[in-house]
């Protein structure tokens, strides 16, 4: 693991694979670096990429100040990802962000968009957290309802805080056992004992409290780099019909479906987002 510090002193967590003379593939967390699966990552390298993931603020080993009130915003963000992009490359770099992290990945290629030459969004949606535009399906209750009723862990116990990921996995679809494995390097790699940063670290909460205004959803048509939407079709949290809109709205996007993935991007289609994404 390795650090980055952007020209507004800000410390991001960040992690390499692959030559670093090669073309730059850049993940943003969803919120930790490991949203990206290691398999995927490894693919992109051996595909003959720098691949470069990281964590968003308040998560991982990135800057973490206060995840329960944020002074920073979603524009802030983005502004991260184009730093550590022309930190890291002299070239345009393809940035992917997956959940939340695909948010922070539209914004970026809107306000910086010399600093990206392709993008990838892998399940996230057009706008950001709260109530959802009526034309884009919100979370499906049937999975809320239980996923929401899951008691909270003691955030101090590394084997409580992995059985919940793995309930949550249950709920939404995911692979429980994956999800459990990664929530032990999750609790393993946070700083310190806060019990805020070890909730933002695993439920992402801290994205929520952002100001994430003004909308951006209308700008989407600006984008006119080659984009590749991926989204699980058993997707609960933010339903199928939220990528397909992000297909539509970016010119030229191309929609790449899981069919058997809901929130997460499984090990076994490791190798299919890979070749999609090598492809832009």
């Amino acid at each position: 693991m390795h650090s980055f510090r952007t020209p507004d002193g800000v410390t991001l967590g960040v992690e390499h694979f692959g030559d670093a003379s090669d073309p730059l593939v850049l993940l943003a967390g969803g919120t930790t670096m490991l949203s990206w699966p290691d398999a995927l990552c490894g693919a992109l390298a051996l595909g003959g990429r720098h691949v470069v993931r990281y964590d968003l603020r308040d998560s991982g080993t990135s800057t973490t100040v206060d995840p329960e009130a944020p002074a920073y915003s979603l524009r802030d963000l983005a502004a991260d990802a184009a730093a550590l992009a022309r930190g890291l490359d002299d070239r345009p770099a393809h940035l992917a962000g997956i959940g939340v992290g695909g948010m922070v990945a539209q914004v970026a290629a809107l306000d910086h968009p010399t600093a990206f030459s392709a993008l990838t969004l892998a399940g996230t949606r057009p706008v950001a957290p709260g109530p959802v535009d009526d034309d884009l399906p919100d979370h499906d209750a049937a999975a809320m309802g239980p996923l929401f009723a899951l008691p909270m862990p003691d955030w101090s116990d590394r084997g409580a805080v992995a059985e919940f990921a793995a309930a949550s996995a249950e709920v939404l679809g995911d692979d429980p056992a994956a999800a459990r494995a990664v929530a032990e390097r999750v609790f393993d790699r946070t700083p310190g004992t806060d019990p805020a940063v070890r909730v933002a670290n695993h439920l992402g909460v801290v994205f929520s409290r952002l100001d994430c205004a003004p909308r951006w959803r209308e700008r989407l048509p600006e984008i006119a780099v080659p984009t590749l939407v991926v989204h699980g079709r058993r997707d609960p949290f933010f339903p199928l019909g939220n990528g397909e809109a992000l297909a539509r709205e970016i010119p030229g996007a191309r929609l790449l479906v899981l069919d058997r993935a809901a929130t997460a991007i499984p090990g076994s289609a490791a190798d299919e987002v890979a070749a999609a994404m090598l492809a832009l």
